[in-house]
């Protein structure tokens, strides 16, 4: 049995093919993880969709950012955006099947020694705080009170993580966390318009992954989100994000709990291959 982590598929369902076919996926003997942002910017959300549900149990799936959006657009809670390609999800027969679905998915999950989020985690938490955070959301998204939620979700306030917080302001800054984070500060202050590497960043914050005296330094974590990062060279920060949607590849990480037994298998995006052809 063979376990794959992957990153942001945006939409690319006929990457995601291709990198099953690559690192020879069985649906009865291997396991994927998907990190988060399944749809939107790339061409076949529908089809991603429905290919990962297909796959039941041999497919586990966290939630970003684009997936959470999908979901506020369906219930009329945002506006669809001037780039998204959801129209098609929208307006598939089996849209709420597939919605109701999406909505009982992850925002952090731990497995053989890896923990797996879609963007990162605050320096203050513990791998199992993170996982308790997460669990907070998921009730709350399969709920019958899961509209309400999703009216109250988007903003950027408050940018700090406190103990104390409550209400939609707790269940805010934690999914902010979990699907949008990659600049921090020393004391977790987030910060959400760089998108850029690691070049010029604003003065005073940091990735998330090199805050020192991060709670989760040294746990191996996996995530995406984050396109333009590259690689990270931290054995505890694995960035799988490689900009697919954007014209670069599809990645898979053949996760193992032993290091030297851990390889990373790419696909090139839909554009490259046309190129190549």
């Amino acid at each position: 049995m063979a376990h794959y982590l992957i990153g942001d598929v945006q939409g690319c369902d006929g990457a995601l093919g291709r990198l099953l076919v690559h690192i020879g996926f069985s649906p009865s003997r291997d396991r994927l993880f998907l990190l988060g942002d399944l749809v939107n910017r790339g061409p076949e959300s529908l089809a991603t969709l429905r290919r990962l549900r297909d796959l039941g149990d041999s497919a586990q799936c966290l939630l970003g950012n684009h997936d959470l959006h999908l979901l506020a657009v369906a219930e009329g809670v945002r506006p669809a955006g001037q780039s998204d390609t959801l129209a098609e999800v929208l307006q598939a027969s089996d849209a709420p099947e597939l919605l109701d679905w999406l909505r009982h998915q992850h925002l952090a999950l731990l497995h053989d020694g890896c923990l797996m989020v879609h963007a990162g985690v605050l320096p203050s938490w513990t791998v199992q705080q993170t996982l308790d955070l997460a669990q907070e959301v998921q009730t709350m998204l399969r709920s019958p009170n899961w509209r309400e939620f999703l009216v109250h979700l988007f903003g950027n306030g408050p940018k700090r993580w406190e103990d104390g917080l409550a209400g939609w302001d707790r269940l805010r800054v934690i999914v902010n966390a979990l699907t949008r984070l990659r600049l921090c500060t020393s004391d977790g202050t987030m910060e959400f318009t760089h998108k850029a590497g690691l070049d010029r960043l604003p003065e005073g914050y940091l990735p998330w992954f090199a805050v020192p005296g991060r709670r989760t330094q040294g746990q191996p974590v996996a995530f995406g989100h984050w396109s333009t990062l590259g690689q990270t060279g931290r054995a505890d920060a694995w960035a799988l994000d490689s900009g697919c949607v954007w014209g670069g590849c599809l990645t898979a990480l053949k996760w193992s709990a032993n290091p030297s037994e851990r390889e990373q298998l790419q696909v090139p995006c839909a554009a490259q291959t046309l190129a190549q052809d």
